[in-house]
């Protein structure tokens, strides 16, 4: 990149490091950016990471986004895009999210994969992906947006660690030998029962298997390939919800059990606002 384009990509990481800091969302940052590819997007979303890795917090996984071709439709792209977990953004099954941390949060099911060896070598296939994975797991992410309004397009949330922010695991361990991935059945439920969102496997690029093979593809190629014991959020399996404070969400999959998280303020409120870690930009 020039002088210029580089210049573009550190203030959008800096506008979105501001509005995680803040709690303010920002306006969109495709307008500082020297082009809307993928790639730029992932180079905001690098700098971020390594900010983010140099205040202490850990890597641990990715999350894959923009599955449904409703979605890419609708944003005008015709491949997903993926981010980053980690460690400190896992909240317990039927444990509390705390919307302090939070702006605009919504919540969707999925299907986790945790690996158990690496997925490096050149010949990726579906084959190589089911030997690869120790075993799959039901997941609620909370995907959040620090842009205002989700006033997005494919680069802002490439660039906005492809909208990630919390995630559940939850359900038993289940061997992928014991699951039809496309045939699982997913329903979400609030507190009270009604039901919000329901999908299937197969609404996933049609196989979730198909989708952590693209990311294997993906992340081998831009040289940070998939390592044994990530855990892998293989993208929604039905439409995305969005999260008031106090409530409740449970997301039962066929096959693979359930999995819970409330979302509520943990902070005091006699103890005043939350304390929101300063990241800078690595230098």
């Amino acid at each position: 990149m020039s002088q210029s384009q580089d210049h573009g990509v550190e203030a959008a990481a800096t506008r979105l490091l501001d509005a995680a800091r803040t709690l303010i969302p920002c306006d969109p940052v495709r307008g500082l950016l020297p082009d809307s590819t993928a790639a730029t997007g992932y180079a905001v979303q690098t700098l971020l990471t390594r900010a983010a890795e140099e205040a202490g917090r850990r890597v641990v996984g990715r999350k894959i986004g923009l599955t449904s071709v409703a979605v890419q439709t609708q944003l005008g792209v015709d491949q997903p895009d993926f981010g980053v977990l980690f460690a400190d953004a896992e909240v317990p099954d039927g444990g509390v999210a705390p919307a302090d941390r939070l702006l605009q949060p919504k919540v969707e099911a999925e299907i986790a994969f945790v690996l158990g060896a690496d997925l490096a070598d050149d010949d990726l296939d579906e084959e190589t992906v089911r030997r690869a994975t120790r075993h799959v797991v039901p997941a609620l992410e909370i995907v959040d947006s620090r842009i205002a309004g989700w006033d997005i397009t494919f680069v802002d949330t490439v660039a906005d660690n492809a909208s990630g922010a919390m995630y559940v695991l939850g359900g038993r361990p289940t061997p992928l030998s014991e699951v039809d991935l496309p045939g699982v059945r997913m329903e979400m439920r609030d507190g009270a029962g009604e039901l919000l969102s329901r999908g299937t496997g197969a609404d996933c690029l049609g196989d979730p298997v198909l989708a952590v093979l693209w990311l294997a593809r993906t992340c081998r190629g831009l040289g940070v390939p998939l390592r044994a014991g990530e855990v892998i959020l293989s993208g929604a399996l039905g439409p995305m919800v969005s999260i008031s404070a106090g409530g409740s969400y449970t997301a039962t999959l066929s096959s693979l059990g359930s999995v819970s998280v409330a979302v509520k303020p943990v902070v005091d409120p006699a103890a005043g606002p939350a304390v929101v870690r300063t990241v800078g930009l690595p230098r």
